[in-house]
């Protein structure tokens, strides 16, 4: 009999656990399987921890991660995987926009010779069109500067082979893209459709300024693209102006109509050059500040509590941390 893991990132979901619970149970039921359920709190300040130790205590097969703090989604996904140990990986919402009733399909495709099974958000009750247009505006962008093959409105509801785990488990890096690293890796995938229900209860993680930031970190980490767009731009900035100051130095001595004092040839050279070097400088920056993350050496995220789990005997000490006292329960 397989087994199979489910990995679910854990962030104010009080309300929605039991309600996740149940309907995880009433699916997993008909599948010929063997069932955990992989939760990482990841720093609920809400009670969503006390939540999940009543459901481990209930049901062994419920296993929880409780991280120190909020490490994010991307951490949260990552850790969940590190410590899942079934055949396959089946990761998804804790809000129940990620039905559990699709479940069954992204199986039977794994079965069936998948490596890797995506799901893709046809539509999201509730969200704005200028959500789904920037979310279509993304996916075109990283796509085209990765050269990665990044479907529209894929999801990290998942389903991955244990060989997908094996490598995905090997890569270190902080500034992390779950899905890009997914799709990096370019095992045989197959698409599942789906359309995403209105958010049950509480209120989305992700604000648009936190979609902003995960979109920066992605394309810095998967591509040199703005890097080169910026050399690109400097290169035609730097053509233009010296075409324009040879327009004013000709036209200076007659031989091109116009009339431009000295102090205005200055100053669009100096204007147009400064915005160059700034808008390097800024570019740089971000893979400057991607490398520092890197190579500081701190672990991906850090375990206060395991319950109805071990922490794993080879674990790697700079992808985790547990507290010394952390224990299973």
């Amino acid at each position: 009999m397989k087994a199979i893991s489910i990995v679910i990132p854990v962030y104010r979901e009080e309300d929605n656990l039991p309600r996740l619970y149940a309907r995880l149970n009433a699916v997993t039921s008909e599948i010929d399987a063997q069932w955990e359920y992989v939760f990482v709190n990841d720093g609920s300040p809400d009670n969503s921890m006390r939540v999940l130790k009543n459901l481990a205590s209930q049901d062994e097969r419920v296993k929880v991660l409780d991280f120190s703090r909020n490490f994010g989604k991307e951490i949260a996904l990552t850790a969940g995987v590190h410590s899942a140990s079934g055949d396959a990986v089946i990761c998804m919402d804790a809000d129940l926009q990620h039905p559990p009733e699709l479940i069954p399909k992204l199986v039977a495709a794994w079965q069936a010779g998948a490596e890797v099974v995506t799901t893709i958000r046809l539509s999201v009750d509730g969200h704005s069109l200028m959500r789904r247009f920037f979310s279509w505006l993304y996916y075109k962008i990283m796509g085209w500067m990765s050269g990665l093959d990044m479907v529209s409105h894929t999801t990290d509801f998942r389903l991955f082979d244990k060989k997908v785990v094996t490598v995905f488990n090997r890569i270190t890096e902080r500034q992390r893209m779950f899905r890009g690293i997914i799709d990096w890796m370019g095992f045989k995938t197959e698409y599942v459709e789906f359309h995403a229900e209105t958010r049950n209860s509480g209120a989305a993680v992700y604000s648009y300024g936190k979609l902003w930031n995960l979109a920066l970190s992605s394309i810095t980490s998967f591509s040199l693209v703005p890097l080169k767009m910026t050399s690109y731009l400097g290169v035609a900035i730097t053509t233009v102006a010296s075409l324009l100051l040879a327009w004013m130095l000709l036209a200076r001595v007659g031989l091109l109509p116009g009339m431009f004092t000295p102090l205005a040839m200055v100053v669009v050279a100096n204007t147009i050059l400064i915005g160059v070097v700034l808008m390097s400088f800024g570019v740089i920056a971000l893979y400057i500040g991607t490398i520092h993350t890197e190579v500081t050496n701190r672990p991906l995220y850090i375990v206060r509590e395991r319950v109805n789990m071990e922490a794993p005997v080879s674990e790697n000490k700079r992808r985790t941390s547990d507290f010394p006292n952390s224990l299973a329960r």
